[in-house]
């Protein structure tokens, strides 16, 4: 518990210093987190959210979240994957694991990407070394990542009262829940795993 508060006087603390750099940083920092692993995209998110507002911090936050999401897939697509299939095709284990990824039905992948606290990296660079077509996790990054910056932004802003608070993970299975049959319906009416 005396991290979590320690956590928010740090927050707080460099709020007051960086002043209007904060959220500069902030959103730097938001891109990064999809191409380096170690960064916290939950500071980053509360940081934005309490310097710009839930509205105008969160939309910042999402699109950038996005922007350095796809970049890393992008990335991997296009610098690793063909290499890394190559390498793949002898090793039955790896193989096994990438089958399951280039099967992922779209509702499966925003669920992935709308865990608030699933290493979005590594999402990141399973799907870019997989075949998942480039629209289809794009469409489900849209999808996903409102709702992991929905839940940071409320978490961020509440630290101290969400540890102490049950009600907390029933929110959470609230925003997955939500974010499930939602990904269901889109991909009902667009039929994206057929199209993709």
């Amino acid at each position: 518990m005396s991290f979590f508060s320690d956590v928010s006087i740090i927050i707080e603390d460099f709020l007051m210093d960086a002043g209007v750099l904060a959220p500069l940083f902030s959103c730097i920092f938001i891109f990064l987190e999809g191409l380096l692993a170690f960064l916290p995209l939950f500071v980053f998110v509360t940081i934005n959210v309490l310097s710009l507002g839930y509205i105008f911090g969160g939309i910042l936050s999402w699109i950038l979240t996005i922007l350095g999401s796809f970049t890393t897939f992008y990335l991997c697509r296009k610098g690793f994957s063909s290499i890394f299939q190559k390498k793949i095709e002898n090793k039955k284990k790896i193989s096994k694991v990438m089958n399951v990824i280039n099967n992922l039905s779209f509702t499966s992948l925003v669920i992935a990407i709308a865990m608030p606290f699933a290493p979005s990296f590594f999402i990141n660079l399973g799907a870019g070394l997989s075949k998942i077509s480039v629209k289809k996790y794009f469409l489900a990054l849209l999808l996903g990542k409102i709702f992991v910056i929905i839940f940071l932004s409320y978490v961020g802003s509440n630290l101290i009262e969400c540890l102490t608070n049950p009600l907390l993970i029933i929110r959470l299975l609230f925003i997955l829940i939500v974010s499930y049959i939602l990904a269901r319906i889109v991909n009902k009416k667009f039929s994206i795993d057929e199209r993709f």
